[in-house]
């Protein structure tokens, strides 16, 4: 029997909505996807983006605060605990329908809250950049920064925001169980935004950061040896010049040609840039592994090799 083609898909934003109603109607799209590659032969790990999601778990809790003053405050780490938890619960229901829909009754399917350890001395934290949460005017932005110690920065025109940093991702602190249930023949859900930590002795401390979900599910993909990263996004394929009439699709990519272009400046910051970095890193890192970047239901087509942006040694 052939050994199963390892793949950790790196869910985007699109694919899980921006409220709880749109959450529910993405997943099931996303389901399907994700199905196919299982039905394609592949074994396949699920990682995901949380911004939205934990941007309004954190407005919900300074809702709360507002309410009733002997709430304190809660931690950035908690909220990305809470929306990998419920984020978890739509997409693991969603794949599990999906599998006994098609006659898939052996593949249990299960989240795993993740804890991902960053460097506290990375520095992003000396320069927050990633903003969270809703707009506020420049009142409540003064507020926030003195009762919550939040940094806040107006963004061009429409408000202020709470940034906060976005270190790099250093650990996977579940792995060893992670590794367990996917050797076991489980469908995983993992990395959900990762909650960030510092370590400090044997204690983890809970740290006021997101982390990226590209970076986070190329650690994940290096450390469960898979043989693909498939990176999900809102385009097909990546393009040099994008937007612009010498635009060019690129279908299969050199780590050297893409680390070229990276250096050229053809990837936007906050956009494809972290992407297509993830990608290089995870080609990059062993022989015969092997990164795509592609839309969500373009994927079965992508490991297929008829679409997508393929990286490789």
């Amino acid at each position: 029997m052939a050994k199963k083609r390892r793949i950790v898909i790196a869910l985007g934003g699109n694919a899980l909505g921006n409220t709880l109603p749109e959450q529910m109607a993405a997943v099931k799209i996303t389901a399907k996807a994700i199905v196919d590659l299982i039905e394609e032969g592949c074994e396949v790990v699920v990682a995901h983006g949380n911004g939205p999601q934990v941007g309004m778990v954190n407005n919900a809790m300074i809702a709360l605060t507002h309410e009733d003053v002997q709430q304190p405050n809660t931690p950035l780490s908690v909220c990305v605990a809470m929306s990998q938890a419920y984020i978890g619960y739509d997409l693991q229901n969603a794949l599990r329908e999906e599998l006994l829909n098609r006659g898939i009754f052996d593949i249990p399917v299960a989240t795993m809250i993740t804890q991902v350890r960053v460097d506290e001395n990375d520095p992003a934290f000396q320069a927050p950049s990633k903003p969270i949460g809703k707009f506020v005017t420049a009142k409540q932005a003064k507020m926030m920064e003195e009762n919550f110690d939040y940094v806040m920065k107006e963004d061009s025109g429409r408000g202020y925001r709470r940034v906060v940093a976005s270190p790099k991702p250093v650990e996977i602190v579940e792995i060893s169980t992670i590794r367990t249930m996917v050797n076991s023949g489980n469908l995983v859900i993992a990395c959900g935004g990762g909650i960030p930590v510092t370590r400090q002795g044997n204690h983890l401390k809970g740290a006021s950061a997101v982390i990226d979900k590209d970076f986070a599910s190329c650690l994940l993909a290096k450390e469960l040896d898979a043989d693909y990263l498939i990176i999900l996004t809102a385009v097909e394929k990546v393009a040099l010049n994008f937007g612009k009439p010498d635009e060019t699709w690129l279908a299969d990519v050199s780590v050297e040609e893409a680390q070229r272009y990276v250096t050229e400046g053809h990837f936007a910051v906050g956009s494809m840039f972290t992407k297509v970095e993830a990608a290089v890193d995870f080609a990059a890192s062993k022989p015969g592994r092997t990164a795509l970047i592609t839309l969500l239901e373009k994927s079965r087509d992508a490991i297929q090799g008829k679409t997508g942006t393929m990286f490789h040694q």
